[in-house]
């Protein structure tokens, strides 16, 4: 199963697949040590669910074009609702977690998968969201707006950097021009959806927490609107209950068109330079649950599985950040 920017073992050569997986070890452990300092307690719980409802809201293919879906990548999501360092960390969990237990993305593929989906769009839809918050007015409507805009862009951005990565490790004789031709056309269509989903979430989490909300610290409450924050606890058990309707119940009504990549693979003829996956007799395997016959339930079962797991992932690591001694940052002060 191929799904949005998840590329399998075998899409690029060996060399691209280590010098991305060592940039992706570099970041991603700098981000846990960057996590202390941008993170606050409030938000510990924000990033276990920002991870479960990113799962989630991947099991979910949309159509994009005629035989072609896609769906939400989450990285400038999560960096908006979170930061940067703490929102790559986060969608690098899922990724991780989708690859070792699910088989969706493959084992050697990790390090570009985690540079393209988590990554780059958290970095750069950071910086992208900084921009258009200069020019949309300082208010709520104004963050959310900032937000569709930027996570819509990240999305052609992340399908550059696998272009790039196949003009040094193309595994078949496409040119580099034609793959990025490609994957840009694409990949533009499925920045629509990401953006209109991605404006919803941080307009939902604005309007009950904007506290919490890393992209809004700058805004007053006169700003905000001055409205009422909802209790912690709701607002967890709320968000935790989101992703697991997305998960068991939204994903019953995915789409099985190509995705993105897997179009521009099957259209270009490099498809068959997908490999097995290395965990593809795993229990929840294709996102379907070993042992259960019927396919709604096997679905629903294995959604269910990868937000619980996501989410105490998510949450254990930013827990643990928050608990590491001052000389482990690098920061000498912490975020209020």
């Amino acid at each position: 199963m191929l799904v949005a920017m998840h590329a399998p073992d075998g899409f690029l050569g060996p060399g691209v697949a280590v010098v991305t997986a060592v940039i992706s070890i570099v970041v991603i452990g700098l981000a846990l040590r960057h996590a202390s300092a941008e993170l606050d307690d409030r938000q510990v719980p924000l990033a276990g669910i920002s991870a479960a409802f990113i799962f989630a809201a991947q099991m979910f293919n949309f159509p994009v074009a005629a035989g072609t879906t896609g769906h939400l990548l989450g990285g400038a999501l999560a960096a908006i609702l979170l930061g940067p360092w703490v929102g790559a960390l986060v969608v690098a969990v899922v990724v991780v977690v989708q690859a070792l237990l699910f088989a969706d993305g493959g084992i050697t593929a990790l390090g570009y998968n985690v540079l393209n989906m988590a990554i780059v769009p958290a970095f750069a839809g950071w910086a992208l969201f900084l921009l258009w918050r200069k020019v949309m007015p300082r208010s709520s409507g104004g963050v959310v707006g900032a937000a569709g805009l930027a996570c819509g862009m990240t999305v052609v951005l992340s399908a550059t950097a696998f272009s790039i990565e196949w003009l040094f490790g193309a595994t078949a004789p496409i040119p580099f021009d034609t793959v990025f031709g490609a994957m840009v056309g694409v990949h533009a269509l499925i920045g629509i959806g990401e953006g209109l989903l991605s404006a919803l979430v941080v307009g939902a989490v604005m309007a009950a927490r904007p506290d919490l909300v890393a992209g809004a610290r700058d805004l007053s409450a006169e700003e905000i609107g001055d409205r009422r924050p909802v209790g912690a606890r709701a607002f967890a058990i709320g968000g935790v209950l989101v992703a697991i309707v997305f998960a068991v119940v939204v994903s019953q009504f995915a789409f099985d068109d190509p995705d993105g990549l897997e179009r521009v693979a099957q259209d270009h003829g490099f498809i068959d330079r997908a490999q097995d996956h290395a965990v593809a007799g795993s229990p929840f395997a294709d996102y379907a649950t070993r042992g259960i016959g019927n396919a709604q339930l096997s679905l629903a079962v294995a959604g269910l599985a990868g937000v619980v797991v996501t989410l105490l992932v998510a949450y254990g690591l930013t827990t643990a950040t928050r608990r590491v001694p001052p000389r482990w940052s690098l920061h000498t002060t912490s975020s209020s």
